[in-house]
């Protein structure tokens, strides 16, 4: 008998699954922040704050979409042009999750697609490059010497 393989479907999060998003955006934001962050700032994002977080973020427009293959897997949100929230879980990074997300995101955007990366997510930085996003020399500096970067999709710049 063969397993039937599931297919990958991003959709907008129901109500009744924005718990399912706010533990992908908690585990997702710890593992991306450990290390930058301190162990009791990081602590604070639970699930129950993240739901809150997403909840208010949806309120001022962002619309939430959930990835899932099999399971739910990733997240990202979209309000206007800017692309948010763009989460996989730890142990599901690395399959292409992150890439259909964002290709997914920057197609919902209503001009010229537009993120933030923390200065220290390398990670991040090298997968929107890779698909064309390019640093807009925008920075916005937090305390501790922490900052963000926002970047704008150039047409032509990635490889697809």
């Amino acid at each position: 008998m063969r397993e039937r393989k599931e297919k990958t479907m991003i959709q907008p999060v129901a109500e009744s699954e924005l718990m399912q998003a706010a533990f992908i955006h908690s585990e997702s934001w710890k593992e991306s922040h450990r290390g930058v962050c301190s162990e009791e700032f990081i602590a604070q994002h639970t699930p129950e704050r993240q739901r809150q977080y997403l909840e208010s973020a949806a309120e001022q427009g962002a619309r939430l979409y959930m990835l899932t293959d099999g399971k739910p897997v990733g997240i990202v949100s979209v309000r206007g042009s800017l692309i948010e929230n763009l989460y996989v879980l730890p142990d599901e990074q690395n399959r292409g999750y992150g890439t259909q997300l964002l290709l997914f995101a920057a197609r919902q955007c209503a001009d010229t697609p537009t993120l933030w990366i923390l200065s220290t997510n390398e990670r991040a930085r090298r997968l929107y490059e890779r698909h064309g996003f390019r640093p807009t020399g925008n920075i916005i500096r937090h305390q501790g010497g922490i900052s963000e970067q926002e970047f704008r999709l150039i047409q032509g710049a990635g490889r697809k």
